[in-house]
């Protein structure tokens, strides 16, 4: 029905109205369907995300309530067998403070005791400056102020219980990020042996056990709760596993005598480099292991493990060659070699001794007067139509391979062959005398420390344990890599090291005490851009004491400077190996019998001793528990001590003559100066240690008032 007009009315067919509420009903339709099609979108990309996203978005939720912190492992110590600490890790401390969550009342009521604090521990500002400076950060809501970097746990103690830190991050805003580092208290001291630990460099017995050393981290979770303070939440925990600790076969007492001895040679000479190795002779244990390096300032420092840096060894290796001789059964050290003055020539080369003039002479003695000559013509004699088998010989030594020390870094040794570019005509006379070939001062005191134990090459080593908690989890034993020569071979080497302290080139360096044994090496350096023309020379000594029952065998090897005016080794090296020698001899580390002092020797009936006042031997003698009666009008008067047939101590009065000059040399400076001065001379002193000589020559007629010279060493 339709209006048309004012007050009437228009009937629509009834088919026209069916089709609106069609079309009305079709509308609606789509509206539900598109809702529940949306709704099913919806619960769709909500399945989704449960499903595929939800473990990651449940983490994040988490994270910005809770996480997991770090539990760091503490790193494990080195130690010597005696307990001695020689590399350990310590806490150290970066401090800042977050000013922004420290109430406005507790700050002002404690900023001044604060700052008087801080002051007081730091000792770098006044309370006042202090007082500023937390003033300033304050106002500015400074969340991260840096109070101090590497910091000693004393001071983060002492720091944490000051007023207004002591309410901890929450309120008084104290942070601490704990670091660890790793000291060695020893400081140079075996410092390259040891090693170092950084984020950017680790070396030594550091890095070789690195994965003992450092142990395993641990976690736990923390919740941030209120004031942003994070709080370990309880049960938590994954407890760090600690590192092992390392036991080193070092000594650090003969580690610091060798450091002392070879640094006293190095300062004096102003040497490149040298190193000192003392081996154990029955384990293979290393005991000491100096490394120092001349540095740009003339200071000497542990740069480099030169003791396992491979160079041509000169002289100390004709105990190989004369090892190979006598294993092969073509000489005895008895037999005699013409040395031919010094000088012989094998094809276009001369082959020269360092000092001319030796003849024929039996090998031991050739050995003894270190002869280049002499041995060139050995091996060149014998092994000329065959020098494959004098080089297996080297190779049957493990010369051309690491030691297998266990410390990281070995160099690549080279043992020259026949058949190679490398070889020539001449290469095997000069091998024989250390030349052409390259072993580390390691191996050198690893093949003599064979002939000290009978024939037995044992593998160095520098751990003999690793502890955990105290308790052994492994051990390591010596090891024999080889039997180099059976006893009758031995002992015709032994008898050759012998003779070169007794009457050879090392004879300025034997002892009254104890025995000793070893061979001098002097060889001319051409290597890292050095020619032989450059003056550069390597002077080595390796021996091993008491030769009669050896206990220790000691390599030295110095690197001089150019052209220097000391380069032999009996010169410069074989000194450190009798200072070395000397301290392990007065501890008596083997505990090998041998006499304690002057009045031990055997045969040697009435034995007198150096003068020294009463006083001195009275103290002399109350340290060693002897009791011999001194009169006290003797204290300051100079005494003389002798011994009867019977081995019975007395104390005398010195003979003295009037106005005659004394002889004080060997005496300590005490004595020596009262002596002097009694008799009328004014004296002045040069060095440290005892009088190794007198300006003026005992017996000569005293001037009053006469300058004298002493000269201690």
């Amino acid at each position: 029905m339709k209006k048309i007009g004012k007050g009437k009315r228009v009937i629509l067919p009834a088919k026209y109205s069916v089709n609106i509420k069609k079309d009305i009903r079709f509308r609606v339709y789509i509206a539900f369907t598109c809702i529940c099609l949306f709704g099913c979108a919806i619960i769709i990309k909500a399945a989704m995300i449960q499903i595929k996203e939800g473990p990651k978005l449940r983490a994040m939720a988490r994270e910005m309530h809770t996480r997991f912190d770090t539990l760091l492992a503490e790193r494990g110590n080195i130690i010597t067998e005696n307990g001695v600490m020689l590399s350990s890790s310590i806490p150290e401390f970066d401090i800042h403070i977050d000013f922004s969550v420290i109430d406005s009342g507790l700050f002002a009521k404690n900023i001044d005791t604060l700052a008087l604090c801080v002051s007081r521990l730091f000792m770098d500002k006044t309370p006042e400056q202090y007082k500023q400076e937390f003033v300033l950060a304050y106002d500015n809501d400074d969340a991260y102020y840096l109070l101090g970097r590497n910091l000693k746990y004393y001071q983060y103690e002492a720091l944490r219980s000051f007023p207004i830190f002591n309410k901890g991050k929450g309120y008084g805003g104290f942070i601490a990020d704990i670091k660890e580092k790793r000291v060695t208290p020893y400081n140079l001291l075996a410092y390259r042996t040891i090693g170092v630990f950084r984020d950017s460099n680790i070396s030594g017995l550091e890095a070789t056990y690195n994965k003992d050393l450092v142990g395993e981290n641990g976690r736990r979770v923390v919740q941030k709760s209120t004031g942003n303070v994070w709080v370990p939440i309880e049960g938590s925990e994954l407890e760090p596993q600690n590192g092992k600790d390392i036991v080193t076969t070092l000594d650090i007492n003969v580690q610091d005598v060798a450091e002392h001895a070879l640094m006293s040679i190095l300062e004096k000479y102003e040497c490149l480099y040298g190193t000192c190795i003392v081996m154990e002779v029955k384990t293979g244990k290393i005991r000491t292991l100096v490394n120092l390096g001349r540095q740009p300032d003339g200071s000497y420092w542990e740069d480099f493990n030169y003791a396992m840096i491979p160079t041509e060894p000169g002289s100390t290796f004709k105990m190989a060659t004369l090892l190979s001789l006598l294993n092969d059964k073509l000489v005895t050290v008895d037999d005699i070699i013409d040395a031919e003055g010094g000088a012989i020539r094998f094809g276009n080369r001369l082959m020269r001794d360092s000092h001319l003039g030796l003849h024929a002479m039996p090998i031991w003695k050739a050995y003894a007067e270190s002869s280049n000559a002499a041995f060139a013509k050995l091996a060149y004699t014998y092994y000329k139509d065959n020098p494959s088998k004098y080089v297996n010989h080297l190779i049957s030594l493990h010369l051309d391979k690491p030691t297998g020390i266990d410390l990281l870094g070995e160099r690549r040794t080279i043992v020259i062959k026949p058949g190679t570019s490398s070889w020539s005509n001449t290469s095997l006379p000069w091998m024989a005398t250390g030349y052409g070939v390259l072993i580390s001062p390691l191996h050198t005191c690893m093949l003599y420390n064979a002939i000290a134990n009978g024939g037995k090459m044992m593998k160095p080593y520098l751990v003999s344990s690793i502890k955990e908690y105290g308790k052994d989890v492994k051990t390591f034993e010596p090891k024999v890599i080889e039997q180099v020569a059976d006893a009758s071979i031995i002992d015709q080497l032994q008898k050759c090291t012998r003779a070169v302290v007794t009457e050879g080139t090392a004879k300025g360096i034997e002892s009254p005490y104890y025995t000793m044994a070893g061979k001098t090496g002097t060889a001319q350096v051409a290597d890292k851009g050095i020619k032989y023309s450059d003056g550069v020379y390597q002077g080595s000594f390796v021996g091993y004491m008491p030769a009669d029952n050896p206990q220790y065998t000691i390599c030295v090897v110095i690197r001089t400077k150019p052209h220097s005016k000391a380069y032999y080794g009996g010169a410069i090296a074989a000194p450190v190996f009798r200072m070395v020698a000397d301290k392990i001899f007065s501890e008596n580390m083997g505990a090998w019998v041998g006499p304690l002092d002057s009045l031990a020797r055997n045969g040697s009936g009435m034995i007198p001793a150096k003068a020294a006042t009463a006083r001195s031997y009275e103290v002399l003698l109350n340290a060693i528990s002897k009791h011999v009666p001194i009169s006290n009008d003797y204290m300051n008067t100079m005494m003389q001590m002798v011994t009867d047939s019977n081995k019975h101590v007395t104390i005398q009065p010195k003979t003295m003559y009037r106005n005659i000059v004394p002889d004080v040399t060997g005496m300590g400076l005490k004595d020596a100066v009262y002596m002097l001065e009694n008799s009328g001379l004014q004296v002045q002193v040069q060095g440290k240690g005892k009088v190794h000589e007198q300006s003026i020559a005992p017996g000569t007629r005293i001037i009053k008032g006469q300058n004298i010279i002493l000269q201690l060493s």
